[in-house]
This record gives C-alpha cells, structure tokens and sequence, in this order.
C-alpha cells in the first residue's frame, strides 16, 4: 500500500478509448447479421470476413446514420467529409492482414462529456470517434496446444470513441464510462450491452510529479464500470511504486485479471507509424449533407442530461434520478414518460416517483427469472398510481397501506378492474370515521392510564404510543392523523 504523503505528490491522468458495437442489423461492409451473441462459430461469415482475393466492402449506411446520432449525443455533429483507411497488423483473427478503420479524417471530432463526482460537474473533452470493423475472436481452451479462430464477429461495426486525458482519479473514470453507456443508449447508438462486448474500454493510464505527462500504459477490453475503476486504482499504485524503487514505466499493452484483482503485460505499445495506414481504395469517402445532419437532430432522443432536469424539477434527489434512469433502460417500462407527462401535478409525480424507486424497481430486482417481463403495460401502471395517489390524497388510504396494495397489484400482474373494490376487499381501506375512531380511542386511554397521566404532566412524546395502540387495535386502518387529534382532545380537552 502507497504512503498517503507519497500518492499526494503524484498526478494521474487517465484518458479511455471505448468501443461501442453499433445498432445495425448487419455488419459494416456486408449483409451478414451483426448479432452473434447466440451463434455458432464461423456462421456469420462471408467473403468479406474471410479476406478473400477480390472481394469488395460496401459501405453500411445504417451504421454512417447511427454514427450522426453518436455525435449529437457526445454534443457535436458529424464531419460533411471522412474516409476510410487501412490498419495494418497481423494476428490469426484478421485474415485480411488489415483493418479497415478511420485514420486522419474520422466521421466524429470533438464533443464532450458531462460527469459529476461527489456533487461536483466537470466536462470530459472528446477528441474523435471514428468508425471500424472489429476483428474476429481468438478462442484459447485450457489444457491445449492450439487456439481456434472464431469469425462471426469480423466486420461488426464500432464506434471508437477517444476522450482527451482529462480525468484523474478511479471515480472520475468509472463515472465517465457510465455516461457514456448512458448516453449511447438513450440515443439508440447501441444496445451496450458489456456482458457481451458490445461496449469495451481500453483505459490509459500515466503518473508524474510535473506537468509532464508520464509514461503510459494501456489496459484493454475492459467490459464493467468496476473494472475500470479497479483498473485505474491498480496502475496508479503500481506505476507509483516502480517510480519509488527507481524504476522505469514501459509503454505497453496489458489486460485486466479479475480473479487475481490485478493488471499484467500483453505486448509492447505500437505507435501510429507501425500501423502503416493508408487510405483504403476499395471505399469512396463519407459524405453527409448539411440536410442529413439537420434531420440527424430532428429525429434525436432525450438525453440523460434532458431527463435529469426533469426529474430535478420535480424534487428528486440524485440517487433517485440515477435509479429511475438506469431501471428505465434495465426494463424499457416508461418510468421517465409516466413521471414526466405534461398536466402532471408535481406532488402526484412525486408520488409515482417514490414508487417507482421504491416499491417497483425493487420487484423487478427480486425477480430475476422475469427480468425481461413488463409486470403491467404503462397505461395499466399510470391507472394503478392514479388511483392509489387519490386513494391516498382523499385520507382513505394511509402511505403503508397504499404501498402494500401496490406491491400486490404489481406481484399479481393483472390490474384488477376496479381498485376501489380490491382495496375494500383486502382491508386496505384507512378508517377516517371520527365515531368509529373514538371508541377505539377511549379503549386506549382506559388500558393505558400512565401514558394518560405523561401526557397531562407535558410529555407528549406519549401521544405517539397511544396512536400506536389505536393503529394496533385497528389493524393499521385507522387514520393516525385523526387517531392523534381525537386522543389529544379527550386527554387535554
């Protein structure tokens, strides 16, 4: 462990390139599928993926239009002018010797991303992002001698998206590839779904004691927040330490060992020169018109940032907001559309809030066998709250009873027809009948005369017990507010 005096004295910096698998049906040079999560080896495959003499890509225009709206989501525009290049390298799972990526004019320049750690905005610059077909896939089985080449997901379309060095801590790191997962799903780029690689991070990491940036390294294919957050803590302590020993930081390539917690050597760091791109002559230049990227921002979605204002707006508080966004994107279920629709009473959306956080998302959590079930449609679940919130507001239901009858509808998934009779049925009706109140009243104060006598001595802390009794005996449907009125008006008069 670095002395803390030791790790003050150094400033990292971190910059993260990420991956992010595009939303088309087929890859970015041919017509074959794109999705090969559930896919036999080598079944998505054509003489494109295989680099067979002769054979010349065409361009997907899907993935050029995806790309458009990448860039208004990283808040920029796509460039009128960019081409393709070749990236020479070999390894087994590129059999065409190259990749066909964008070199010195990507699609995407600039942009920015927004982040807050521990309550405090900052802006992550984005450099570029360009477009790619990704590689196929080594597959190395433990005991054997050989590894097998699997090419299904040669051609994918990515997205590399290249921040600026403009991050200095795990937590601004971790927070920063979270929205940008946000972000590329709100604006429909991506399914990202990290499970399966559709988003990856590649995590570059330096240290120094000046202003000079220090020598970096590059960790890849990282597939979770947490480890990129584990990633950056573990470089930056062992950068550190090599420095304090009088050693030296290589520039290389490593990868993230999550059962050992730790980082370990891959190969050494090529530069761009080893890469001997060159414009690739089988693929005319990207042109989009001013047109095309006026309709790009016509059709754009709502964006994290847009729907946090919202929500603010409301009252929620941060850990909220962050809730009900990410179960908006775990469930698809219109949490946002239902809490933030126009004529809404900000009390009411409150409320659905309250629920949604709460009562709703929990269910879903504790049912992960029905993690891809909607539990009611979002007409059915705006009648439920509707109801239950004038239920509530009209002093017939208290807050606990109007939770559990929510719990039950939601745990049955079948709205019931009508929720004025399945609140009767179930007792979950709150008593507000002075009468009937005050005849469990006047039972509490006769079986408990000392707390009687606290609360005429000025101890009213008593007043709560008492309500207690009267909720008791009412089985929780007694009106606690009514309850608390009566006893004091027949104890102090």
């Amino acid at each position: 462990m670095i002395d803390k005096k030791v790790r003050e004295q150094y400033t990292a910096t971190i910059g993260i390139e990420c991956h992010v698998q595009l939303k088309t049906k087929t890859k970015l040079f041919s017509g074959v599928g794109n999705d090969a999560r559930e896919a036999a080896p080598n079944t998505l495959v054509s003489h494109i993926c295989f680099g067979l003499p002769g054979a010349l890509p065409v361009l997907n225009k899907e993935a050029v239009a995806i790309a458009c709206k990448a860039a208004l989501a990283l808040g920029t525009e796509a460039q009128n002018f960019s081409k393709f290049d070749r990236k020479h390298y070999f390894y087994p799972d590129l059999p065409m010797g190259y990749q066909i990526s964008q070199y010195d004019e990507p699609i995407i320049l600039g942009g920015e991303v927004t982040i807050y750690v521990d309550g405090q905005e900052k802006k992550i610059g984005i450099t570029r992002a360009h477009l790619e077909a990704d590689a196929g896939k080594s597959v190395h089985h433990d005991g054997q001698d050989f590894s097998l080449v699997d090419l299904n997901r040669a051609g994918t379309p990515l997205l590399e998206i290249v921040s600026e060095p403009d991050m200095h801590s795990s937590a601004e790191a971790k927070s920063y590839a979270r929205e940008l997962y946000l972000l590329m799903r709100f604006a429909d780029v991506s399914d990202a779904n990290l499970y399966y690689g559709n988003m990856r991070f590649d995590v570059n990491v330096s240290v120094s004691k000046d202003d000079n940036l220090g020598t970096r390294t590059e960790t890849k294919n990282l597939n979770s927040f947490k480890s990129v957050e584990k990633t950056v803590d573990y470089e930056i302590n062992r950068q550190i330490e090599e420095l304090e020993k009088g050693g030296v930081i290589h520039q290389e390539t490593r990868g993230w060992n999550d059962a050992k917690q730790k980082t370990f050597v891959q190969r050494s760091k090529e530069n761009a020169d080893d890469y001997r791109y060159m414009p690739d002559p089988d693929l005319p230049p990207i042109t989009i018109s001013d047109d095309d990227l006026k309709f790009y921002r016509s059709q754009m979605s709502v964006l994290p940032s847009e729907w946090r204002a919202k929500l603010r707006e409301i009252g929620l508080d941060s850990a909220q907001i962050e809730t009900i966004i990410d179960g908006e994107l775990d469930y698809e279920a219109g949490f946002l559309e239902l809490i933030t629709q126009k004529g809404l009473d900000q009390k009411k959306a409150k409320s659905f809030a309250n629920w949604i956080v709460n009562i709703e998302i929990p269910l879903y959590k504790n049912k992960p066998e029905e993690k891809d079930i909607k539990l009611i449609d979002q007409h059915s679940r705006n009648k439920l709250y509707d109801e239950v919130f004038t239920l509530y507001h009209d002093g017939k239901l208290n807050s606990n009873r109007a939770n559990d009858l929510i719990i039950e509808i939601l745990d049955s998934k079948t709205l019931p027809k009508d929720i004025q009779k399945k609140k009767k049925s179930k007792g979950y009706i709150q008593v507000s009948d002075s009468g009937e109140i005050e005849k469990i009243a006047d039972q509490v104060i006769k079986e408990n005369p000392k707390a009687v006598e606290d609360i005429k001595n000025g101890e009213m802390k008593a007043i709560g017990f008492l309500v207690g009794q009267v909720m008791k005996l009412s089985k929780g449907q007694a009106n606690p507010g009514l309850a608390q009125e009566l006893l004091q008006k027949k104890i102090l008069g």
